[in-house]
């Protein structure tokens, strides 16, 4: 028997429709539910790939006993944390301000108006560790509940009501300068692992945003301190477990600081973000190891997680079956000795085992060990590593795989598309091109409405429920902004601009020019959402404040510029302090600091060699931000074409900046030049 989840889109949510729990999805018809029967709303947050989530549901949510007494006491509401980030980001601010900390499975009381009154997270089935069982902590609540409303009450109104105070410093209304954007690459060396690359401790995330503000700064100021910490962190990743060295791709983090065991889940938005942080270190350095995993990455991505209809899916589980029915973290990528063997043969096995990492006492648990590239020394024959790669990968092919959750994120298909477009690009992969562009008309056939409202997700083609938030304009907007300059097809601009004309009219606060995460026209929560930092991907509002400098260069609109500079503010306040959490704005900041750089390429036939030349050059660019336009000659697809004439009857580019422009030239090496960054540069 099914409960009210059978009819929902989210995989997390159709995990839990054949629970005895009676869940209802996040709904007003709940909230009147606990009116009307006078109970307490469970609140239970997740996601499909999240490992302690499962262990919950397995022991208390599958179990008859806890079912009927949550039944009886409660209404319980089941909440995909990536369906509903809003909702997620509300009451884990309510979690992480009483307790200190947060996480996943987020457990959370409240009262028929939402109210939270009491937090946790994971609960054990008994009591384990100072932490009491999840049925001793029901039946607490339900006690005080029903025999002291009157101090419940009091308890979430404060909570509320302290929730409201918490504003954020948003700083000046300048945007950051010279000053704080050095500040913050002093910061950033501070908390910086030399010997092990990545900042801070254990455990620990790829640091994408920061390393993609790293490179932007050396491109405009030269410092080669940034470029060497970017450099060294994306090698150490590269090299280390937390890189999928048979198939591709990257886990969700490193336990460890020196990224040997990771998390095992495979989030679409890290490889999103990272295959285009390693595009972009190619694209500064010219080095072939960062060329090999930004492709890898992308190919992964294109492999594992393209849905049929042309999306991406949402992640790979941490978790799968090792064989014996049992469902065991890590169990698909993981490697014995014998295992080895039993693949290989002796003499491969040996030299696996010395290539990859692979010990008798294991890396991992139980004598396996998670593969990676330890050896720095010593050659290894390249033909000879390769046929082991393939076979590994093959005999792993056998294993059953870990699940996914295929619905469709649209902030994460835009970081996705933005990806695929710029890393076909770069190394003339059309089919990678190809694949971002059928990404972005899903996005634009099924998330978005006839008045340019996106919708957050997606499944089997059907749109979800859930209006989108903040970083799914912006990210889309992203996405739509790198495939009109790959492409050059001005459609994808004109999307942009739709989707930053919703951003400047229903999530920025006009008098301070601040940004929400949630529209004005979205679900009242008890709070509306709003917060500057980076996450795991970066925050809607400086996700924002990139599109709409890049949408203000193509096109002169002074009003995007204008939001882009004010939303920049906080960055100033936050930078130089917290530099490791605000990434993606210090990078947003080093492009308004660089202009950022206009380049029109207009050539006479849009099969002109010279011309695709000059428009391969214009992407390879390093000067932060540079926004490029591709084009016939009187073409309309782009503002910046606008009155371009050919120099000589040759394909020509010109670069302009700050209201400024170059002289137009036909050479690409001159173009490269002009493009490379730092201020002086010039045709």
């Amino acid at each position: 028997m099914s409960n009210r989840l059978a009819n929902e889109t989210s995989p997390y949510l159709l995990q839990h429709a054949d629970n005895p729990v009676d869940w209802w999805p996040w709904s007003a018809e709940a909230f009147e539910e606990a009116r009307r029967t006078d109970r307490p709303v469970l609140l239970s947050v997740g996601y499909s790939s999240c490992h302690w989530c499962h262990v919950m549901a397995h022991e208390s949510f599958e179990d008859p006993d806890t079912a009927e007494y949550l039944n009886e006491h409660f209404v319980s509401v089941k909440v995909d944390r990536e369906e509903r980030p809003d909702v997620d980001a509300v009451y884990m601010e309510a979690v992480q301000a009483a307790t200190g900390q947060g996480g996943w499975p987020m457990t959370v009381f409240l009262t028929a108006e939402g109210e939270p009154f009491y937090f946790g997270t994971y609960f054990p089935p008994v009591p384990r560790h100072g932490s009491p069982s999840f049925r001793q902590v029901l039946e607490g609540v339900w006690q005080a509940w029903s025999g002291r409303r009157e101090e419940v009450a009091e308890v979430a109104g404060k909570i509320v009501r302290d929730l409201g105070e918490r504003e954020i410093s948003f700083g000046d209304a300048q945007p950051p300068g010279e000053e704080e954007q050095a500040a913050a690459l002093l910061g950033l060396t501070r908390e910086y692992d030399p010997s092990r690359g990545g900042f801070g401790g254990a455990p620990k995330f790829p640091p994408s945003m920061v390393i993609e503000f790293l490179l932007r700064h050396h491109a405009r100021t030269g410092a080669e301190g940034a470029l060497q910490m970017a450099a060294d962190t994306c090698e150490r990743m590269a090299r280390g477990g937390i890189y999928d060295q048979l198939g591709g791709g990257f886990a969700r983090y490193s336990v460890d600081r020196e990224w040997v065991v990771p998390h095992f889940e495979k989030m679409l938005y890290d490889n999103a973000l990272l295959c285009r942080v390693y595009a972009h270190l190619w694209r500064s350095t010219g080095s072939e190891l960062a060329r090999r995993i930004a492709l890898e990455t992308a190919d992964f991505m294109v492999r594992e997680l393209r849905t049929e209809e042309g999306g991406f899916a949402s992640a790979l589980d941490a978790d799968s079956d090792d064989g014996t029915g049992k469902h065991v973290e890590g169990a698909y990528y993981v490697w014995t000795p014998a295992q080895l063997t039993e693949t290989l043969g002796a003499d491969d096995a040996e030299l696996a085992a010395q290539y990859f990492g692979v010990t008798e006492d294991g890396t991992f648990e139980h004598g396996a060990s998670v593969l990676q590239l330890p050896q720095t020394e010593g050659v290894f024959a390249a033909d000879r590593v390769e046929g082991i790669r393939r076979r590994l990968l093959a005999k792993r092919a056998e294993r059953p795989a870990p699940g996914r959750d295929d619905k469709v994120v649209a902030a994460w298909n835009g970081l996705a598309i933005a990806a695929l477009a710029e890393t076909g690009a770069y190394f003339d992969r059309p089919d990678l091109v190809e694949a971002a562009v059928t990404a972005a008309d899903l996005l634009v056939r099924v998330h978005l409405d006839d008045r340019a409202h996106l919708t957050r997700t997606s499944r089997d083609g059907r749109a979800g429920a859930n209006a989108g938030v903040l970083e799914d304009y912006g990210d889309v907007a992203e996405g739509f902004l790198a495939l009109a300059a790959v492409t050059g097809e001005g459609v994808w601009l004109e999307f942009a601009g739709l989707l930053l004309d919703h951003v400047l009219a229903r999530f920025t606060d006009p008098e301070s020019g601040a940004l929400y995460d949630t529209a004005s026209d979205a679900e009242q929560l008890i709070r509306r959402p709003q917060d500057p930092t980076d996450n795991a991907t970066p925050s809607g509002w400086t996700a924002a404040a990139n599109a709409l400098l890049s949408y203000a260069a193509h096109t002169g609109a002074a009003p995007h510029r204008t939001a882009a500079e004010r939303a920049l503010g906080v960055v100033k306040s936050l930078g130089p302090r917290v530099p490791r959490f605000i990434g993606w704005g210090l990078a947003a900041a080093e492009a308004l600091l660089d202009g950022p750089r206009e380049v029109a390429v207009v050539t006479p036939d849009l099969t002109d060699l010279a011309g695709k030349q000059l428009h391969h050059q214009a992407l390879l660019a390093t000067a932060p931000g540079v926004v490029v336009a591709y084009g016939v000659t009187d073409s309309d697809e782009f503002p910046l074409l606008a009155n371009r004439v050919l120099s000589g009857n040759e394909p020509t580019a010109y670069v302009c900046r700050n209201f400024t422009c170059d002289l137009p030239t036909t050479q690409s090496e001159r173009l490269r030049t002009a493009l490379t960054g730092g201020i002086g540069h010039g045709i």
